[in-house]
């Protein structure tokens, strides 16, 4: 009489299955850890070193901002500078929010921010749809006078835009500052750029076939694909307006002014107030970073959408 030996869970050896000639073993699960295509690659020390140093040197200069608002000019012009927050903080805003008409300033520089961007958003998409999928002819010189005018530099135009306004009347008027501005050829190559790769031309014939005329097309087809690059230039185009400076000293005034208009005056006079300097640095800054805390979810994850479509 043969005697059977009881076969236990952790004697058990994996039984080979026989596909032709070929032996086979059951698949093993992946050993946690263990390397492997799904395994999520994790940050070590130097990684976050690195971005530390980064996040460092990209916050220092708003820090150093906020702490030279907090200071009187007798403090800051002492060495070595101080590195610590005063006590004039709110003076200095108080001083450069009166002195500097800087509620006009923020509020003059949002509507003409805003304007910029919404009109060099849409134009430039339209523009960019046209030379990336439309046929008509010229259309690749055009593209290159497009191209060229951004080697052109701003200031070769300024005096006959200038008597342009003047002619028109509209000399220290928002809408001096904001039509020149409403479209850009690096917004017109961007979206051109981006449409070429991202919209299907095959998309669009289907939308055709559908009985879709030019209007639908544009609304129901090209702008949800072009939205990824729509949100990035629309960040690019604010950030740019809103910093901008040569033109707005040379059309507005100080009575109706932007922001960077309003900071010149600021600096004016025979010892200019450093501190107050800053502390409107840091009012001129502040709706920025608010922008970008509200938005940035949104711009972030659109610019990360396109770049998982693509």
């Amino acid at each position: 009489m043969s005697t059977t030996t009881p076969v236990t869970p952790e004697t058990t050896t994996p039984v080979l299955e026989l596909d032709g000639d070929k032996p086979r073993t059951p698949p093993r699960r992946a050993a946690r850890g263990g390397s492997g295509a799904g395994r999520q690659m994790q940050a070590g020390w130097v990684t976050y070193t690195i971005l530390a140093v980064f996040v460092v040197g990209s916050l220092f200069p708003l820090v150093w901002t906020a702490i030279a608002a907090s200071h009187s000019n007798t403090r800051l012009a002492q060495t070595p500078p101080p590195f610590t927050f005063g006590d004039r903080l709110w003076t200095n805003l108080d001083q450069a929010w009166n002195t500097g008409n800087m509620g006009l300033a923020l509020f003059n520089t949002m509507i003409v921010a805003g304007a910029i961007t919404v009109s060099t958003v849409l134009f430039a998409t339209l523009a960019g749809f046209a030379f990336a999928k439309l046929p008509f002819r010229g259309k690749n010189i055009l593209m290159l006078l497009v191209i060229g005018t951004m080697m052109v530099p701003p200031q070769l135009g300024v005096v006959p835009l200038f008597m342009a306004i003047a002619e028109l009347g509209w000399t220290n008027q928002l809408q001096a500052v904001i039509l020149p501005m409403m479209v850009s050829a690096f917004g017109v190559f961007f979206m051109r750029q981006y449409l070429v790769q991202a919209l299907p031309t095959e998309l669009l014939e289907a939308a055709r076939v559908d009985g879709a005329n030019s209007l639908r097309v544009v609304w129901h087809v090209v702008l949800p694909v072009a939205r990824p690059a729509m949100a990035v230039l629309a960040m690019l185009t604010f950030v740019t307006a809103w910093n901008e400076f040569f033109w707005p000293i040379i059309a507005l005034t100080q009575q109706n002014p932007t922001v960077q208009v309003a900071l010149t005056g600021l600096g004016r006079g025979y010892v200019p107030d450093q501190g107050v300097i800053m502390a409107g640095a840091l009012l001129g800054t502040l709706p920025l970073l608010i922008v970008f805390a509200i938005f940035g979810k949104q711009i972030v994850g659109g610019i990360m959408h396109g770049a998982l479509k693509g």
